[in-house]
């Protein structure tokens, strides 16, 4: 009988099930076929059969050793029921745990050749977890790291965090596009794009826009993968009564755009020649 006509699951009639029977597990006096499908309640019968069997030695044992402890014998530590369910402790979760990482690592070996499978981020560098020594600098100090002495490291500074670039020479060393920025503090060019004139921590007048770039680019530094924050540099106070540096484009100094500044591969945009001229001109 197909099941495409037997919709409501009665028995076929015509079925002979002429295979070895066994007790139903489930249901008494009942016999059950050990064909394949039957095999994992049959299976879990067993296992139960087992774990009763043990349980009911480990009662006469239990009894045993009471007896003893009641006649004033030595009995030796109590057994626990090796059939009671465990509750997951702190120790079997660290196990678990560490043998899930080795798991995973392995399989990036395998998967890709790399056991981080491939990742190279700020993460996998010792340098994150034993960050060195952060030091003091003052704006004299931290200009001898500007990349040209060869025997010095390239440091560069951000509102007044120094972070340490000498993984990257290309850009930041002698003749990079950011090489400008090395040896000093110019968080307002890293706001305004005004690479040239804005050589300076002063943020005071930034747009909204220019302070969110200057955030973005901090961040960018405190989360790359390569550069280390190593100290701080202290500026002398900035005199309130000099006046704001002068924006490079007056008409983009309320609609600079930082997102478009965050590449360090592009190089900082220099004034164009002729536009300053005819700016000039126009002033005059």
């Amino acid at each position: 009988m197909s099941w495409i006509g037997n919709l409501e699951g009665n028995a076929d009639p015509n079925y002979r099930d002429e295979g070895p029977k066994v007790a139903d597990p489930s249901i008494p006096n009942r016999m059950v076929s050990t064909k394949s499908a039957n095999q994992p309640f049959l299976a879990y019968k067993q296992y139960r059969e087992q774990q009763q069997q043990r349980h009911d030695a480990w009662l006469v044992r239990k009894k045993e050793r009471d007896e003893k402890l009641a006649r004033g014998e030595e009995a030796g530590p109590e057994e626990p029921d090796p059939t009671a369910e465990r509750d997951i402790g702190l120790r079997e979760l660290l196990r678990f745990l560490v043998l899930s990482l080795l798991v995973v690592l392995l399989a990036g070996k395998f998967v890709t050749g790399d056991f981080l499978w491939g990742y190279e981020g700020k993460w996998t560098n010792l340098k994150t977890y034993f960050p060195p020594t952060q030091r003091l600098f003052s704006e004299r100090s931290l200009s001898l790291y500007d990349g040209t002495d060869p025997d010095r490291p390239i440091y560069l500074a951000i509102d007044g965090e120094v972070y340490d670039v000498s993984s990257n020479p290309r850009v930041y060393g002698p003749g990079g596009s950011y090489h400008i920025m090395a040896g000093k503090d110019a968080a307002r060019a890293f706001g305004t794009g005004c690479f040239a004139t804005h050589q300076t921590h002063d943020l005071r007048g930034l747009s909204e826009s220019e302070l969110r770039g200057v955030e973005h680019w901090k961040k960018f530094f405190k989360d790359h993968k390569t550069y280390h924050r190593i100290g701080h540099v202290n500026h002398p106070p900035i005199d309130p009564e000099l006046p704001i540096p002068e924006h490079c484009n007056p008409k983009k100094a309320q609609s600079a755009d930082p997102k478009k500044q965050t590449s360090e591969f592009a190089g900082p945009k220099q004034p164009d020649p002729a536009k300053a001229k005819a700016q000039k001109h126009e002033e005059l």
